[in-house]
């Protein structure tokens, strides 16, 4: 079955190739873009790879995109904290690559695309790096890096695991997953039921845990940060503030929203900033609009209803000027986080899709969060919330004894981390 999957990764390692040569440079699209990043990467890695300490122990880090590198961030600081050694980071995807190749953080050493799942790219990928322990976040199986890991004795943890009773681990096609999933010497579970399905797959050395999302968010939440041109727009005012707006469906609630209530203040941050994304945002939403590239600090916000944020990289830390939040994604299967607001004290709504994440229904049955599915339902959530301080006030403390609750899980994953290392050597 292993080999089956490899062909099938070939091909597709060679079609996402091909479809790069062929498309200019200059091309924007997400494919395009990691596309062009697989190539000579693995030349990259191994020319990159012979310069790290070998002194030290290495930990490779894997994050699917930008959204599961918050889940990584406290831990790869805490390892940095605890231990003297290598920190390798790779994604999938471009927007976590390009974030962190922009704004490099100063607790990692290295940072690469993950190679394709191919056998052969797997073994020259190991080779180069040589990890002592891996580390992969929430739903990553990737079977040929499993397996060869497993092989090697590299041992590899699973940080924030959801596993769904119809998922494939439990398909009749699901054996590979299965066992994938064995190959992980830990796993950090988010939920009693997948702690009991890990347990029924065979999987040995399951741990509940929560989700260092709330380390993560406590951190931003800590750490200094000023943007003048906001700050001032937002300044003594209640704002509104909708995060990672995906698509039309997210667009069509927050313009709703907006257009409802002429007299709110919104930034608004789209997933992608695209020229195209940008300007419908500003035909939808009826009142007057910036982006945020064309603020200075003359700028007068008189008559101006809403900042369009249109750079990336602030929004976990720009929700700290909002009254009320939305966050995106939960029209499709990537609701980004809706810890982030949460740990501001916010109330946050978002789409239907939640059944990926524990946080939103816990949210939900808490009062803080909310699910809406049209603009109507996030107009009377929000009215609600207006027109009574009091509610507003009781959901910021319980936001806050929420997320103190929840906090202290990345401690025991590097925990765990440390303990693989030290077996190892």
């Amino acid at each position: 079955m292993l080999g089956e999957y490899d062909m099938m990764m070939r091909v597709a390692r060679d079609a996402v190739l091909a479809a790069a040569a062929l498309v200019p440079d200059t091309s924007s699209a997400k494919l395009m873009r990691f596309g062009r990043g697989q190539r000579h990467i693995i030349d990259r890695i191994e020319a990159e790879a012979a310069g790290l300490d070998r002194s030290r122990p290495t930990v490779w880090v894997h994050c699917a995109s930008l959204g599961e590198y918050g889940i990584a961030r406290p831990v790869i600081a805490l390892l940095r904290k605890r231990m003297v050694c290598n920190i390798v980071l790779t994604f999938f995807s471009p927007t976590g690559y390009e974030a962190l190749r922009r704004r490099p953080s100063p607790d990692v050493d290295r940072v690469w695309y993950l190679p394709l799942d191919v056998h052969s790219n797997v073994t020259h990928f190991l080779d180069a790096v040589r990890p002592d322990c891996a580390a992969f976040m929430v739903s990553e199986y990737w079977h040929n890096y499993l397996h060869e890991l497993r092989r090697r004795n590299i041992p590899a943890v699973l940080v924030s695991a959801i596993v769904r009773e119809g998922s494939a681990f439990f398909k009749w096609y699901g054996g590979l997953y299965r066992e994938s999933a064995r190959c992980f010497s830990h796993v950090f579970a988010l939920d009693e039921g997948t702690v009991t399905r890990l347990h029924r797959l065979g999987v040995e050395g399951v741990t509940l845990n929560g989700d260092p999302l709330f380390d993560n968010a406590l951190l931003v939440a800590s750490t200094p940060w000023h943007q003048p041109e906001l700050e001032r727009f937002a300044a003594g005012r209640g704002v509104f503030v909708a995060g990672s707006v995906h698509d039309d469906r997210d667009l069509d609630l927050v313009a709703g929203l907006a257009n409802r209530n002429k007299d709110i203040p919104f930034i608004i941050v789209p997933h992608e900033i695209h020229e195209k994304t940008l300007a419908h945002i500003e035909r939808k939403v009826e009142g007057k609009t910036l982006r945020l590239s064309q603020c200075d600090t003359q700028t007068d916000f008189e008559g101006i209803q809403a900042i369009i944020v249109d750079s990336v990289g602030s929004l976990a830390y720009l929700y700290r000027l909002g009254r009320w939040a939305y966050v995106g994604g939960g029209f499709t299967k990537l609701l980004h986080s809706v810890i982030e607001p949460v740990v501001y004290g916010l109330p946050v709504a978002f789409g239907p899709r939640i059944h990926r994440k524990v946080t939103p229904a816990q949210l939900m049955k808490l009062g803080i969060g909310r699910c809406v599915e049209t603009p109507g339902a996030i107009c009377s959530w929000f009215a609600q919330l207006r027109q009574n301080p009091e509610m507003l006030d009781t959901l910021r403390s319980r936001a806050a004894k929420y997320v103190n609750q929840n906090s202290g899980a990345t401690s025991r994953v590097v925990d765990v981390i440390q303990r693989e290392i030290c077996a190892k050597n």
